[in-house]
């Protein structure tokens, strides 16, 4: 029987998970990954890219050509087809550590428009670099905006159920 490694492009099947139990992201259907109504998924699929069920069937990788988690690849080299595992990525090699210092006041008059900013709105701030900057409300006063610039998963561990389809 053939077994994966290094260089092989192979299919896979994934379900990643926190610790909770929570799915965030799987190739298995919708694996249970959209009982919250407010993800926007249905028949016609998902419009939230963050819920992490917007693809589904099997993905396509080259073991070894970083196309995934190095773990996961490193995991499929001594698979055979059909086989399973389990792998837990560590915060730190997922989405990053929480890091406090990504936690921020600004103030309200930085805000350009007619925005109204409220606790959970998604905005894109223009960082120091001039590079975009992805952040999450967390608090709203009369003369600032708390936002988060945080991963969502950042600080948490993921565990990837994998199984190897075939080699191709």
């Amino acid at each position: 029987m053939a077994i994966a490694k290094q260089g092989d492009k192979v299919r896979i099947n994934y379900t990643g998970s926190l610790e909770d139990g929570t799915i965030i992201d799987t190739t298995i259907g919708d694996a249970g990954c959209c009982e919250d109504d407010d993800c926007g998924c249905g028949d016609d699929g998902c419009d939230d890219d963050g819920c992490g069920c917007g693809e589904h069937g099997p993905m396509e990788i080259t073991v070894g050509n970083e196309d995934f988690f190095p773990q996961i690849e490193e995991a499929l080299v001594g698979m055979a087809p059909g086989e399973k595992k389990t792998i837990v990525i560590p915060a730190e090699d997922a989405f990053g550590e929480y890091d406090e210092d990504e936690v921020f006041a600004i103030s309200r008059e930085q805000l350009t428009g007619d925005i109204e900013p409220e606790v959970g709105m998604e905005l894109e701030l223009t960082g120091d670099d001039d590079e975009p900057v992805d952040v999450v409300v967390v608090e709203v006063n009369e003369t600032a905006i708390v936002v988060d610039a945080n991963h969502p998963l950042a600080g948490e561990d993921i565990t990837y159920e994998i199984e190897l389809l075939e080699i191709l």
